[in-house]
């Protein structure tokens, strides 16, 4: 159990559960809404519960006194030819009336640690160019922002 930063709550991160998924997907689509893209959130509970059970995705939950979950990390493992092992960082949310509270920052080093203890060699993770407060919470983090490389996708649905 962690005391945030502001001393307002008490904040608790742990492993999701397949019961934190309903307020995961929530968060998701309030990351969707925040970055003017909710249209493209299209994954079903049902969907991420099979996946959740599958193991093709893992997660943080920071809950507060009363067991709600108020912000989350979603990654998984993957591997870098050059480099071994590591961990990608998909979403990381906190509810936006816990924002600059501290949670950000206690589940960040959640999953530091986690990728640390699953002894991977790097993380990675994006974020939106326009996102300027991500920006600056990660520089205090050293983050490599790498802009060589383009983001390239190929979707599989209709």
């Amino acid at each position: 159990m962690f005391l945030n930063k502001m001393g307002i709550d008490t904040i608790t991160i742990r492993y999701a559960t397949e019961t934190d998924l309903a307020a995961i997907l929530n968060l998701i689509i309030e990351l969707a809404v925040f970055e003017n893209a909710k249209e493209e959130v299209i994954v079903t509970l049902e969907e991420l519960t099979k996946d959740f059970r599958e193991g093709t995705f893992q997660s943080q939950v920071a809950v507060d006194e009363n067991n709600q979950v108020v912000g989350m990390t979603l990654y998984y493992l993957t591997y870098s030819t050059w480099k071994g092992k590591m961990m990608y960082l998909e979403d990381f949310v906190v509810s936006p009336k816990y924002r600059r509270q501290g949670i950000g920052q206690l589940l960040f080093d959640g999953i530091i640690a986690e990728a640390k203890k699953q002894n991977c060699k790097m993380m990675k993770w994006q974020v939106l160019d326009w996102n300027e407060s991500a920006i600056e919470f990660y520089k205090k983090y050293n983050a490599i922002f790498d802009e060589e490389w383009f983001n390239v996708k190929l979707f599989f649905f209709e």
